[in-house]
């Protein structure tokens, strides 16, 4: 299974001057920021050089490693984050039958409506994804 890396901007809540600051370090795809993310002394001096606290870059990271699943991407990468799924490693472990009544209610809770609630079969891709991803 072919990961794909998608530009900086793609990421959810990335402002305009934090993007500006990431490109700054030569940080431009969600790739870039995931090289750096294996380092977490790397990450830390980046936090540091650009006066940004070492959470905000630990989030992004995040969401960079779920936006790689192609059916994932940056559409879901967020929801699935605040779902509590905060890498591929930990989506491939995830049971969908309970992954997706816990990402419905909280897609209900903040978007107030449930038909453009991820289906049951997406999750069910996300995970099977996940798990051609975290073997190879």
């Amino acid at each position: 299974m072919h990961l794909q890396s998608r530009p900086l901007q793609a990421l959810p809540g990335l402002s305009q001057e934090h993007l500006k600051q990431l490109h700054q370090v030569g940080l431009e795809t969600t790739a870039d920021l995931l090289q750096v993310a294996r380092s977490p002394a790397k990450l830390e001096a980046i936090a540091v050089q650009l006066k940004l606290p070492l959470r905000y870059l630990q989030k992004w990271a995040a969401l960079a490693d779920l936006a790689q699943l192609p059916s994932v991407g940056s559409d879901y990468c967020g929801l699935l984050l605040h779902s509590g799924v905060a890498s591929v490693r930990q989506l491939a472990i995830q049971p969908p039958g309970r992954l997706h009544p816990q990402i419905r209610k909280l897609h209900i809770m903040v978007m107030r409506r449930s038909d453009l609630c991820p289906t049951p079969d997406q999750v069910v891709q996300w995970v099977q994804e996940a798990q051609l991803a975290a073997r190879g």
